[in-house]
């Protein structure tokens, strides 16, 4: 079993949250673990037990250069000991940025694939390719989701108590948001904001774990900042001034992105006043060269 740490939950203050009359809470999952920290752990929880179960000995799965599923899938086959193997999107670049020098550490063997060929990730006939040339292994979807996944995270998500009105949480592949509806009371209303461009196939992607009579969430679409790991200076801003006023850390991949929409939402009057709004601090602040 990974390790892992009580988080606690932490309220940050602002103008813009006073004059909706509303508050912010942040659960603090960062804290979770010193490398396989926020939804990762939950995502990665029963994939590991079951790779045990099965008695595979390697993890394979797959990510982007920035990846924080590399990254932390790296950290929990190290401390658990199982060797691992990241297919990178895209040709190697040198030297390797902190994020793929991290999970190379920790032992993950990194293999590179084109654009073109990534998107064969989930075919039958690009897996048998990788059996071929890696041999017996556990596969994990890019980003962790899948059932298993959804399953930790619907744990974790009754953990988190009725004291809130709205759960909000950025969004890259959909599993934690998933497990985030199927797992709250229905009485409270749960916000995704994706982190990529184009994002609205995750519509049907978050239904199809979360379920169809589950209405009580949306996806807000309206702040990717450009894309994948894109940023730009108004989102450097928003991190130094939540570290600054309020000493919560943000990576500008994922949760700085969640924050530009819980301010903005709440600027522009969309939470009921007097209500309570959760955020959900999903990790990867090993990205984050802002502060």
């Amino acid at each position: 079993m990974l390790r892992y740490s009580p988080t606690p939950v932490q309220e940050i203050h602002d103008a813009v949250f006073d004059k909706a009359g509303v508050r912010v809470l942040v659960k603090r999952e960062d804290l979770n673990h010193p490398y396989v920290s926020g939804n990762k752990w939950w995502k990665l929880k029963y994939n590991f037990e079951e790779a045990r179960r099965s008695g595979k000995k390697t993890l394979l799965t797959f990510g982007g250069a920035y990846s924080n599923h590399i990254y932390s899938t790296a950290a929990a086959a190290h401390e658990l000991g199982f060797e691992s193997i990241g297919i990178i999107r895209g040709e190697e670049t040198l030297p390797l940025n902190p994020t793929l020098t991290f999970a190379k550490s920790q032992g993950m063997q990194l293999h590179y694939v084109s654009r073109e060929t990534y998107r064969k990730k989930e075919k039958d006939q690009f897996i048998e390719q990788l059996h071929d040339r890696f041999g017996d292994f556990y596969l994990i979807p890019e980003g962790g989701t899948n059932e298993l996944a959804v399953k930790g995270v619907v744990e974790f998500a009754q953990t988190l108590g009725n004291d809130f009105d709205y759960l909000c949480c950025a969004v890259g592949t959909g599993g934690t948001l998933a497990g985030l509806v199927r797992g709250v009371s229905k009485q409270k209303f749960i916000l995704g904001v994706p982190v990529l461009k184009g994002a609205e196939f995750l519509m049907d992607t978050v239904r199809s774990y979360a379920g169809s009579e589950n209405a009580n969430w949306a996806l807000n679409f309206n702040h990717h900042f450009g894309g994948y790991a894109k940023s730009n200076p108004a989102l450097d801003a928003l991190i130094k001034k939540c570290y600054k006023e309020n000493n919560l850390p943000l990576d500008p991949v994922y949760t700085a992105k969640l924050a530009a929409g819980v301010f903005d939402l709440a600027r522009g009057g969309y939470f009921k006043r007097g209500s309570v709004i959760l955020l959900i601090h999903t990790g990867g602040l090993q990205v984050n060269a802002v502060i």
